[in-house]
Parts: structure tokens; C-alpha cells; sequence
């Protein structure tokens, strides 16, 4: 799994838990399948636990939660994913400045005309 669905998905769970996989995935903008493997994957790495809300009469209501090592892991993704962000804006910082220098050598910037 990428650092940014784990970042994302470990955001969810700690300030809103959906009631279910498929919340959770159209919360993400995933789809289901790959909802239920990034959870199956937190699960079992003990990241995560699930509670079935048996009054619920749906009986498929689920809460998902983040377990105390699955917090500490929320912290190192965070940082994992936070060094890659600003990575990624300084290489978009360094192409900007050299396309600012390109259009500028080949659109001269337009003078003035005093009248």
C-alpha cells in the first residue's frame, strides 16, 4: 500500500470512522476491493480492530479503530508521507523556475509604449 491511501485511511479511521468498507471507500475515492485490502492488511498487522455494533439492526454496522500501535504507525507514515510532499514541492519549485526562465527567453517580457 502507498503511504498516501495509509495516511488518508489512518486519518479517517482516528477522526470519523465510517460505519462500513464501503463508506470508508467512497470516502477515499477507492474502490471497495482495495478498501477491504487496506483494512484486511491494517487488521492484520494488529494496526487496526473492528467491533461489530450488535444493536444495530443491520448487523453489518462495523467500527473500525486505530489500536495503539496503529497510532504510533499513523505517526511514521505521517513523517514517511510528509518528506515525500515536500520532496515533491521542491522538484515542482525547481521545474517552475525553469520554465519561468524558458518563457521568458522565448516571449521576451512585452515593453511599455509611452505616448
Amino acid at each position: 500500500m502507498k503511504d498516501e491511501i495509509i495516511y488518508r485511511l489512518f486519518k479517517i479511521l482516528e477522526s470519523r470512522p465510517p460505519s462500513g468498507q464501503r463508506e470508508l471507500a467512497e470516502t477515499l475515492g477507492i474502490s471497495l476491493g482495495k478498501a477491504n485490502y487496506c483494512l484486511r492488511a491494517l487488521l492484520d498487522k494488529g494496526l487496526v480492530k473492528v467491533e461489530n455494533f450488535r444493536r444495530n439492526p443491520n448487523k453489518k454496522g462495523y467500527l473500525y479503530t486505530l489500536t495503539p500501535e496503529g497510532l504510533r504507525e499513523k505517526a511514521q507514515v505521517t513523517l514517511r508521507f510528509l518528506r515525500h510532499k515536500i520532496a515533491e514541492y521542491e522538484s515542482l519549485r525547481a521545474e517552475i523556475k525553469i520554465l519561468k526562465i524558458e518563457a521568458s527567453i522565448i516571449e521576451p517580457p512585452q515593453e511599455e509604449c509611452a505616448e
